[in-house]
């Protein structure tokens, strides 16, 4: 059977801060995301786990299929590329439910 074709998708986004984001998962990517931190400082989240801050230089990966979420942190700018694999049959992502407000607020001091 030949490989199938692969659609990479690489994003520069430019986020400012308090607003939560919403959480998301990447099932038809086998190799999940990989966020890279350019500029300012965010925050992200694996489903169960800490908020994390990230920031410039940092890179965060998340595990295929792994629900998730990341944003700029509260009064904050964040500018980061992320690069998903995906293919034609299926979406590179699928959004969730937003990012409450106290789960947002969970995040530590930055």
């Amino acid at each position: 059977m030949p490989p199938r074709p692969l659609v990479l998708v690489l994003r520069r986004s430019g986020e400012g801060g308090g607003i939560p984001p919403a959480g998301h998962g990447h099932g038809a990517d086998p190799l999940g995301q990989t966020v890279f931190v350019t500029e300012g400082v965010g925050l992200c989240q694996r489903r169960g786990g800490p908020v994390e801050v990230i920031r410039p230089g940092g890179r965060v990966l998340f595990e295929a299929d792994e629900e998730h979420w990341h944003g700029a942190a509260p009064n904050r700018l964040m500018v980061h590329l992320a690069i998903d694999e995906g293919d034609a049959d299926h979406d590179v992502v699928h959004w969730l439910s937003p990012v409450t407000d106290a789960e947002y607020a969970a995040a530590p001091a930055v």
